[in-house]
C-alpha cells in the first residue's frame, strides 16, 4: 500500500493499469471492453485521467493514466466506402425504451419493421442504470463499502435481462464480457475508494458502461432475428472538444474520418451504437452531458446525411403546453427547428437546444415518436415550407405552444446614473458571470434607467451580493438607486414562427393575461420573432398558461363558476347549463364548470366540477354549512382554471354588496339581481368605475326585461354616438298580464287573482302592484343613460290601495282587494270611451333628467296597446329614432327567460375571454 501512495504523490511514477492494481489491490485491472481496446498504449497518444489525491501540495500535477484506445485515422486505402444520404434512417431509443427485456424486444421489432435501406440506432443505458453508475462513483468516493453491493445490483440487472433475451453463443459471449467489465469496475472503484476522489474523465468512463451493455444486447437480439447487424462503441468514432461549461463541441471533420474508418472494417446495413459517450481528441473517454443520447443521434444523423432522425420516447409528441398543467394541451404535428429550440430552452419536454444544431445544417427532420403508442404520428421538427400562403394562415397558427420556467427571481438594477454610461450593462453581467449564475432573461427600457433580468432563485442571493459589492460606490453616491430582488417568479414564453411580426398576436397574448387578472412584471421579445417572454408571479403561472393557451384556440375557454341562490331562477339556470354543456364543449369550445353552489344555509363545493344531472341530490347529501367567504375562495382558488365568475341569482342586497370586492380580486360577476345597480348612487358609480378600469367583467342584462336585450341595446346606441331622449316601457311581466286581461267588464281583483294562480305574481302580489320592481328597472336605465339619480328620485304610482298596505298577509290582501275595484274600473271605462287602454309604465325622460312610474292611457293603435300575455315592451326615442322609436318586445317574466338571459350573459363573458364568437 505504501508503494501505491507513493505512486500517487510521486510524479516520476506513471503506471499502466496492470501495474496500478498490482500495487493497490493485488488484482489485475484493464479498461472495460479490453477485447476491442488494446492495452497499454503510449501515454502521449491515448490516456484517461484516472484518480487524483486532493489536499497534497505538489510541484507538478500527478495523475495516473489508463489507456483507452488507439483510433488514429488509418491512412491505408478504405476497404468499404461508407454510403451516405437518404439511404440511412437514424433512430434513438432512451432508457425508458430499453428499460426491460420486453421493451428491448419491442425496440428490436421497431428496427426490423423499418423498411429503410440502412439503419443506424442509438441507444441509452437501461432505465436508471446511468444513475446507478454515478451512485457507484459517489459511494466509492465517500469510502462507503456498499458500492460493492450496488455494483452487484448493476450486474444482476443486466445478467437477468440477457438471460431473458439471448441464447447460445450470443448469451455466453455477452455474459463473459459483462463479468469481465464488472470485475474491472470493481477494481477501479476499489482504487477510488482508497484515493477518495475520481477525476471527471474517469467518472465519464465508468458511467458509459450502461450504454455499452444495452447496445451489445440489442445488437445480439437483432442478429438472432437473422439480420446482419454490428454494434458500435461511439468512443471510437465520435470526437468532441470539452468547452469548460459542462458542454462539448463535436469535431465533425475528425468524427467523419473515424466513421469512414470504422465502417470500412464493420460494414453493415444495421448498426447499433452507444449514445451519451464519446472521446476527446486525446482519446480520453467523455460524455455528451445532459440529453447526450439525443445529441449523439443528431450528430450521427448529420455525419450520415440521414433521411431523418427519429427520437423514441414515452410521449406522443411535442405538446402545445405542459399537459400536467394544461389538460387540453394538444400534440403539435410540426415545429420548425427554431420553434423547437425556443420551446426546449424554456423548459418544454422537447429536445435539448444543442440537439437541433447538427441536423439543421443539412435540413434533416427530427421525428418525436411514442414507443408505447405506435399509432401516434408524433411531431416532426423540420424547416418550414417556403410556399406557405401567409394570408391564409389563422392567428393561432403563428403561436405553436407555450412553456414555463418556475423558481426564478427578478433582479432589478436601476438609477439615473446608468443612462448613457457605456459599460454599465457589461459591469452588471460581468458581476453575474463571476458568481457563475445563469441569466434566463433580460429586459431593459430604452431610457437605460434600469436593467432587470431573471436568474434561478437559488442563485439570486449570490447575484445580489455581487452587484451590491460591485456597485457599492455608485449606490452610496446615489448614481444607482437600488439593486432590488423580486422573488417567487415564473417565466411564461409564447413560441411561434414569425409570431412577433404578426399584428394582433402580442395584443391577444397580453389581453388574455389581463382578462385573467394576471399582472406582468417584465417583458422580453427578441427580434428573431420566435418568442415573447413575460415574467409573472409564481402563483399566477398555471392560470396564465391556461389563459393564453385557451385564448389562442388551442384549448377550450374554461370558466370556473359559482352559483349563488339555487332558487327558482338559479335552479332553472343550472338545468339549462346541464342540458347545453356538451354542445358548448364540442361545438363552441366553451367549458362552463360549476365548482360551487350556495344557498342561504347550505353550499356544495367541488374541485373538478359538480355533476349537474344530480346537483339537487348532491346539495342535500354532501352540502355543508354555507359560508360566503369560503365559497368565494374555493371558486377562485383553482389555479388550473384561469377565469372565475360568480352568478348571483338572488334578490339579496347583502350579496350585491360584495360585487366590488369580488371584482377587485379579478372575479367576474353575472346577475339578474337589481339591488347593486339600483342601490346608492355612489356605490353604483364606484362599481362601474372599477369595471371600466379593469378587465373584470360585470354583466346584468337580466336585471331589466329578463331575457330581452334591453341593456345591450341601450349600450349599443350610446357607444355608436346616438343620443337617448326618452325610454318608455312596460317593464313588469306581471302588470303587463294584468292590464292586458283587465278588459270586457272583468274586475281588477279578479284578474290579479288569476295572475297569482298562474304564477305570474310574487307570493305577495303587493310586491308587484307597489311598482317598486319597475322603479328599480327605471333607475337602472336612467343611470345607464347617464343620469345621476337616486332611487328615491323616481316617483311611483302604487296600485296597492292605501288601506291594504298594512295587511298582515297576502291572503288578507286578496280577500279585501275587491272592495277597491271601483276606482280602477272607472279609470278603465273612461279610457275605453276615449278609445284608449290602461298600461302601467316606467319612463326615463333624459332631456328633463327625470324618471317616473305611473298608470297611463294609450291609444289602441299604440304599440303598448298591442301586447298580449306577459310580454314586455320598451321604446327608445333617440336622435336617430325620433319619429319612429326603436321597439324591443318579448316575454319579460318567468324563470326560463330570466335564466336564459343570465345564461346569455355567461356566454358573452366567455366570448370576451377568448371563446370563438
Amino acid at each position: 500500500m505504501a508503494s501505491f501512495s507513493s505512486a500517487i504523490s510521486n510524479p516520476r511514477h506513471v503506471f499502466s493499469p496492470n501495474a496500478l492494481l498490482h500495487h493497490a489491490n493485488h488484482n489485475k485491472i484493464c479498461t472495460s471492453q479490453c477485447s476491442t481496446l488494446p492495452l497499454p498504449l503510449p501515454l502521449s497518444r491515448s490516456r484517461i485521467g484516472f484518480i487524483s489525491r486532493p489536499g497534497r501540495k505538489e510541484k507538478s500535477k500527478s495523475t495516473i493514466f489508463a489507456s483507452v484506445t488507439d483510433t488514429t485515422v488509418d491512412k491505408s486505402p478504405e476497404k468499404v466506402k461508407l454510403p451516405k444520404g437518404d439511404v440511412w434512417s437514424v433512430h434513438k431509443f432512451g432508457g425508458t425504451c430499453v428499460g426491460s427485456s420486453e421493451r428491448i424486444k419491442n425496440v428490436a421489432q421497431i428496427i426490423l419493421s423499418d423498411d429503410s435501406e440502412r439503419k443506424f440506432v442509438v441507444v441509452s443505458a437501461m432505465s436508471k442504470v446511468t444513475d446507478m453508475m454515478y451512485d457507484l462513483i459517489n459511494r466509492a468516493q465517500s469510502r462507503d463499502e456498499s458500492y460493492i453491493s450496488a455494483l452487484d445490483a448493476v450486474l444482476e440487472k443486466h445478467r437477468s435481462t440477457a438471460l431473458d433475451l439471448l441464447g447460445g453463443d450470443d448469451l455466453g459471449s455477452f455474459l463473459s464480457q459483462l463479468h469481465h467489465d464488472i470485475s474491472n469496475l470493481k477494481a477501479m472503484l476499489r482504487a477510488i475508494y482508497i484515493a477518495g476522489h475520481a477525476t471527471e474523465s474517469f467518472t465519464d468512463f465508468v458511467v458509459g458502461h450502461g450504454e455499452l451493455w444495452s447496445a451489445q444486447m440489442l445488437s445480439s437480439v437483432i442478429r438472432q432475428a437473422g439480420v446482419d447487424c454490428q454494434w458500435m462503441d461511439t468512443r471510437e468514432v465520435l470526437i468532441v472538444n470539452p468547452t469548460g461549461t459542462n458542454q462539448v463541441d463535436p469535431d465533425y471533420e475528425e468524427s467523419s474520418q473515424r466513421l469512414e474508418k470504422w465502417y470500412s472494417k464493420n460494414p453493415s446495413s444495421t448498426v447499433i451504437a452507444t449514445g451519451f459517450i464519446a472521446s476527446t481528441p486525446q482519446n480520453i473517454p467523455t460524455t455528451l452531458k445532459r440529453d447526450g443520447s439525443d445529441f449523439s443521434a443528431a450528430i450521427m444523423g448529420a455525419l450520415f446525411r440521414a433521411r431523418q432522425v427519429t427520437i423514441w420516447t414515452d410521449v406522443d409528441g411535442v405538446y402545445s403546453a405542459d399537459p400536467r398543467k394544461v389538460s387540453e394541451a394538444v400534440i403539435l404535428s410540426t415545429l420548425s427547428y427554431q420553434e423547437a429550440w425556443e420551446m426546449s430552452y424554456f423548459g418544454a419536454n422537447v429536445l435539448h437546444p444543442r440537439t437541433i444544431i447538427p441536423v439543421m445544417r443539412y435540413d434533416i427532420p427530427i421525428i418525436i415518436r411514442n414507443i408505447f403508442n405506435l399509432s401516434a404520428p408524433g411531431t416532426k421538427i423540420c424547416r418550414p415550407a417556403a410556399d406557405v400562403d401567409e394570408d391564409s394562415q389563422r392567428l393561432e397558427s403563428y403561436v405553436k405552444g407555450f412553456a414555463t420556467i418556475d423558481n426564478l427571481a427578478l433582479v432589478n438594477v436601476e438609477g439615473t446614473g446608468m443612462a448613457g454610461v457605456p459599460g454599465t450593462a457589461s459591469a452588471i453581467f460581468g458581476a453575474v458571470k463571476d458568481v457563475g449564475a445563469n441569466v434566463i432573461m433580460i429586459s431593459q427600457a430604452s431610457s437605460e434607467h434600469s436593467v432587470c433580468f431573471a436568474v434561478p432563485e437559488k442563485e439570486v442571493k449570490a447575484v445580489a451580493e455581487a452587484l451590491e459589492s460591485r456597485f457599492r460606490q455608485a449606490l452610496e453616491a446615489g448614481r444607482l438607486s437600488q439593486v432590488a430582488v423580486i422573488p417567487n417568479c415564473s417565466i411564461l414564453a409564447a413560441v411561434g414562427q414569425k409570431m412577433a411580426s404578426t399584428p394582433g398576436v402580442s395584443a391577444t397574448l397580453f389581453n388574455a393575461l389581463a382578462k385573467a387578472n394576471i399582472n406582468v412584471r417584465a417583458i422580453a421579445q427578441g427580434c428573431s420573432e420566435y418568442n415573447i417572454t413575460v415574467v409573472l408571479k409564481r402563483e399566477d403561472c398555471i392560470r396564465a398558461l391556461r389563459a393564453v393557451h385557451s385564448r389562442f384556440y388551442l384549448s377550450r375557454t374554461t370558466i370556473a363558476m359559482g352559483i349563488i341562490g339555487p332558487g327558482l331562477i338559479g335552479a332553472t339556470l343550472l338545468d339549462q347549463l346541464r342540458d347545453q354543456a356538451a354542445t358548448l364543449k364540442e361545438e363552441f369550445n366553451i367549458d362552463l364548470r360549476v365548482v360551487g353552489i350556495t344557498g342561504s344555509s347550505t353550499m356544495l363545493l367541488s374541485n373538478s366540477g359538480i355533476d349537474l344531472s344530480t346537483w339537487r341530490e348532491l346539495l342535500k347529501q354532501k352540502g355543508e354549512a354555507a359560508e360566503m367567504e369560503k365559497f368565494v375562495q374555493h371558486v377562485r382558488g383553482n389555479h388550473f382554471i384561469p377565469n372565475t365568475v360568480l352568478v348571483d341569482c338572488t334578490a339579496d342586497s347583502a350579496v350585491a354588496s360584495h360585487y366590488y370586492d369580488w371584482m377587485r380580486k379579478g372575479i367576474h360577476v353575472v346577475t339578474p339581481n337589481k339591488k347593486a345597480n339600483s342601490g346608492p348612487l355612489d356605490q353604483y358609480l364606484k362599481l362601474r368605475a372599477l369595471q371600466r378600469q379593469s378587465y373584470t367583467h360585470y354583466f346584468y342584462e337580466a336585471t331589466v326585461g329578463a331575457g330581452l336585450p334591453i341593456i345591450s341595446t341601450l349600450r349599443g346606441l350610446l357607444e355608436t354616438g346616438d343620443k337617448i331622449l326618452r325610454i318608455e316601457g312596460i317593464f313588469s311581466g306581471t302588470l303587463s298580464y294584468i292590464f292586458n286581461n283587465f278588459v270586457d267588464g272583468r274586475t281588477f281583483s279578479e284578474v290579479v287573482a288569476e295572475a297569482k294562480k298562474a304564477g305570474y305574481t310574487e307570493p305577495d302580489p303587493r310586491d308587484d302592484l307597489s311598482g317598486t320592481d319597475v322603479r328599480r328597472k327605471v333607475i337602472i336605465l336612467a343611470r345607464e343613460s347617464g343620469l345621476k339619480l337616486e332611487l328615491s328620485d323616481i316617483p311611483v304610482e302604487s296600485l296597492v290601495p292605501k288601506p291594504l298596505e298594512a295587511c298582515a298577509s297576502a291572503e288578507e290582501f286578496m280577500q279585501k282587494l275587491s272592495e277597491f275595484d271601483d276606482d280602477l274600473t272607472k279609470e278603465r271605462e273612461i279610457a275605453e270611451e276615449a278609445g284608449e287602454v290602461l298600461r302601467y309604465v316606467g319612463v326615463v325622460d333624459v332631456v328633463n333628467q327625470i324618471g317616473e312610474v305611473k298608470l297611463r292611457r294609450y291609444k289602441k293603435d299604440h304599440p303598448f296597446a298591442q301586447l298580449s300575455g306577459s310580454d314586455n315592451i320598451i321604446a327608445f326615442t333617440t336622435t336617430r329614432y325620433k319619429e319612429q322609436p326603436l321597439i324591443v318586445r318579448g316575454p319579460g317574466a318567468g324563470a326560463q327567460v330570466t335564466a336564459g338571459g343570465v345564461f346569455c350573459d355567461i356566454l358573452r363573458l366567455a366570448s370576451y375571454l377568448g371563446a370563438p364568437s
